[in-house]
């Protein structure tokens, strides 16, 4: 029984990191390329919604700004989301120096909208006529010189309709260092981008962090007022561009994007548990992820434990099972090691990854009492 558990470990953990990996290379690298001229560039609106980042909006203003693209073919419109601190002021004095910046506060949220959502809708029904297409962008986006002029050059050739790109992301807490590299694993685990992202699929996905849409495509299906309720209206809005018949893509963008995303425990647990049940598609899902996940990072410490006990008391089998249970688990410890390395972390945080997996499942079992109570707390808003 302990050789077939401890092989049956062995080719478990051999699968998920050849799924991993195979998830890795389906989401090709956007990168950098020239700068386009006058008579080449498309216009271009950017839209930033920002309810609450004083911290954050100006570095992301300034990453814009400094962009490798024709002046007067980008226009970058910020919505301030009724927020409480400065936001609104300093993307005011940005505005004032440079023309191309414009600073929109949004109205009143009505209701059934999501903050952001009604934010984006806003900035987007002000686009200037002309403007061919629209990149919606988080705050926390840190953006290099030639990344809009590359995004545009990788739509157009790809005849793509909705181009969203995932970014490089900056870690300095220890709740960001533990959490995001298995967060970002147990995706690569659950989900069959391959299949997700072929033609033939009726379903998308896509990050609301940087998001560039063919302006007559986002108008076709509704845009923003069409997922107004939505939480992962990222993905709302990109399955129903590709159920329209358009062409839908996440493609890597680490060259030319990063972010930090949450600063702690505060930001990361409300920020991820908001949506993390619609992320893994739905309750019954997320239950069983959840489960796995810990049972499954747990077994990398106790399976060769088991053995080695076994094999002191005498058990053949248990000595026989040592070997491919350490194997396994090495390889599982390693895997995550590198994670560590890619994320320019200390690699002790790889260690910690059974950790990260439980703290992982509860936060999913918080996202799914907050459904259960019908109610989503974020950046001081309720929401159904």
């Amino acid at each position: 029984m302990e050789l077939i558990l401890s092989t049956t470990w062995l080719l478990l953990v051999i699968w998920l990191i050849l799924r991993a990996f195979r998830q890795r290379h389906v989401l090709a690298k956007v990168v950098s390329s020239a700068a386009l001229d006058d008579g080449v560039a498309a216009g271009v609106a950017v839209i930033v919604p920002a309810r609450d980042e004083s911290n954050n909006i100006g570095p992301c203003l300034q990453s814009l700004l400094a962009q490798d693209y024709p002046a007067n073919r980008l226009r970058i419109i910020v919505v301030d989301d009724d927020s409480t601190d400065d936001t609104a002021d300093i993307v005011a004095a940005l505005a004032a120096a440079d023309q191309r910046i414009t600073l929109l506060r949004a109205p009143k949220l009505p209701a059934g909208w999501n903050g952001k959502v009604h934010a984006c809708w806003i900035g987007a029904t002000a686009v200037p006529a002309g403007i061919r297409w629209l990149c919606f962008i988080d705050a926390d986006m840190r953006a290099e010189p030639p990344l809009i002029a590359s995004a545009v050059k990788a739509a157009s050739a790809g005849e793509i309709d909705l181009l969203s790109l995932a970014p490089r992301h900056k870690l300095c807490s220890f709740a960001e260092r533990l959490m995001i590299p298995c967060g970002l694993y147990l995706l690569a685990f659950s989900q069959d981008l391959a299949r997700v992202q072929s033609p033939e699929s009726a379903d998308a996905v896509a990050t609301g962090q940087f998001m560039l849409l063919r302006r007559d495509a986002y108008q076709a299906i509704g845009g923003h007022a069409a997922v107004r309720d939505a939480i992962c209206e990222d993905v709302q809005l990109a399955r129903l561009l590709k159920r329209s018949g358009r062409r839908v893509l996440l493609q890597d963008g680490s060259q030319l994007l990063s972010t930090r995303m949450y600063t702690g425990w505060g930001t990361l647990w409300p920020g991820i548990a908001k949506n993390l049940t619609e992320m893994l598609g739905g309750p019954l899902p997320t239950i069983v992820t959840a489960l796995a996940a810990v049972a499954i990072a747990w077994a990398a410490v106790l399976l060769p434990l088991l053995d080695v006990l076994g094999c002191v008391n005498g058990s053949t089998a248990a000595c026989l099972a040592l070997a491919p249970a350490v194997t396994g688990s090495a390889m599982a410890f390693g895997l995550h090691l590198a994670g560590a390395g890619y994320f320019r972390i200390p690699y002790w945080y790889g260690l910690l990854f059974p950790l990260g997996y439980t703290t992982g499942a509860i936060i999913a079992f918080d996202s799914l009492r907050w459904r259960l109570v019908h109610r989503v707390h974020w950046k001081g808003r309720v929401y159904p």
